[in-house]
């Protein structure tokens, strides 16, 4: 399957909404068994939402120190949704997305990745749920794992494993972020894949996934 196809499998999936939402911290599935989110266990990596005002352009947090790739601002056109600045690996290109997408990065090797920015639900741990029961979609899910990964005062957590497409595996990891403004909720996602056993991707997805910068307009 190509970047293109397996990208866009993946982000139409994660726009179907299932009625039963949940989440389970590690799930591992043989071919013949699909793994699925626990219901019962909580959603890790969630923060204590504060209502207090935020100052206009307030830099809430700074992207991780670092020598590996280059710092890109991520944006959408909602000039009430939160600006981050990302790590992009070396040999990656960016280019400004359209919508909720504020950025679309290719890799070598097939890998692709995109941040998206969307209003959300008020709750962290809705949100999560909601995000975490639609990822994938109806491919199976041979491998999923959940950790909690707050950052700066925000809900965070760090979605990853494999699917099962078409005609071949994809590996996968997402950041998940939670961020108030002073007028919405909005839900940052950085979402990262590429064709099974790529090598390159352990490297690839621990430099995109890394603590980003956020600013509140």
């Amino acid at each position: 399957m190509s970047a293109r196809r397996t990208h866009a499998a993946l982000g139409a999936a994660v726009l179907v909404w299932l009625s039963a939402v949940g989440c389970g911290h590690i799930g591992e599935g043989s071919d013949d068994t699909q793994s699925r989110p626990d219901p019962i266990e909580p959603a890790p990596g969630i923060a204590v939402t504060t209502s207090q005002h935020i100052p206009p352009n307030a830099t809430r947090c700074v992207v991780t120190p670092g020598d590996d790739g280059e710092e890109i601002v991520a944006a959408v056109a909602d000039p009430t949704a939160p600006r981050i600045t990302i790590r992009v690996p070396d040999g990656w290109t960016a280019e400004e997305g359209t919508g909720d997408i504020a950025l679309a990065m290719s890799g070598p090797h097939s890998m692709s990745a995109t941040v998206r920015i969307a209003p959300t639900d008020p709750t962290p741990e809705s949100a999560f749920l909601r995000y975490t029961a639609a990822l994938g979609g109806a491919m199976q899910r041979l491998k999923f794992v959940v950790t909690g990964a707050q950052f700066c005062g925000y809900s965070s957590e760090i979605l990853s494993g494999t699917l099962r497409g078409d005609s071949a595996r994809i590996d996968f990891a997402d950041r998940i972020t939670h961020i108030r403004t002073n007028t919405s909720y909005f839900l940052v996602t950085i979402h990262v894949e590429a064709p099974g056993d790529t090598a390159e991707f352990g490297a690839a997805k621990s430099v995109l996934l890394q603590d980003f910068g956020v600013v509140i307009p």
